[in-house]
């Protein structure tokens, strides 16, 4: 792995557990083992290096969840899968977390990659719910994209509520009260 992508591996790991306000350029090249004329080489500033974080972060994410959506199964097979792949819980979502962070939100170039992230997954959710709603599997009048809303809240508010009981079980307990709505007919 070369230099650059040691920095943006660094600075994703310190914006998901420092945020940006929290993650110095010293500390992104502490971590990367790189010196500071390593960094100003490959990137204007923190910001710019920042934002290649989290598009990488956006993109990891984004493939992660393709990888169980576009799975084996039935629509909720692959819905269930998505929502119950392992996830490092108690640390939140990498880019979910980041709307928390007020200097990443007061920024638009640095809060536009969050926000196609999260379109493009629920996005990406209603499709799949979509497909389900036409093979029969889901109900005829369901509102797709409303319920893609509704799973990336869930989920969203899953990591805040364990991340407040510092446990997972409260994660846990919405997906499955999520699933269990799903599957009510």
């Amino acid at each position: 792995m070369g230099t650059r992508d040691q920095l943006v591996d660094s600075a994703r790991e310190l914006l998901w557990e420092r945020g940006y306000v929290g993650t110095s350029p010293r500390a992104i090249q502490q971590r990367a083992g790189a010196g500071q004329g390593s960094m100003y080489h490959h990137f204007a500033g923190k910001k710019e290096l920042a934002l290649a974080a989290v598009r990488r972060t956006a993109e990891e994410l984004l493939a992660a969840a393709d990888g169980q959506l576009c799975g084996p199964g039935t629509a909720v097979d692959r819905i269930t899968a998505y929502l119950r792949r392992e996830r490092e819980v108690l640390k939140g979502c990498p880019i979910g977390r980041l709307t928390q962070d007020p200097e990443i939100v007061a920024d638009p170039v640095l809060r536009a990659p969050v926000d196609e992230t999260l379109t493009r997954l629920r996005a990406r959710l209603a499709e799949v719910l979509g497909e389900g709603r036409a093979a029969g599997e889901l109900p005829a009048g369901l509102d797709t994209t409303a319920l893609a809303a509704t799973i990336v809240a869930v989920l969203q508010g899953g990591y805040v509520l364990a991340r407040a009981a510092n446990s997972p079980e409260p994660f846990d307990q919405a997906v499955s009260g999520l699933l269990a709505l799903l599957t009510a007919r």
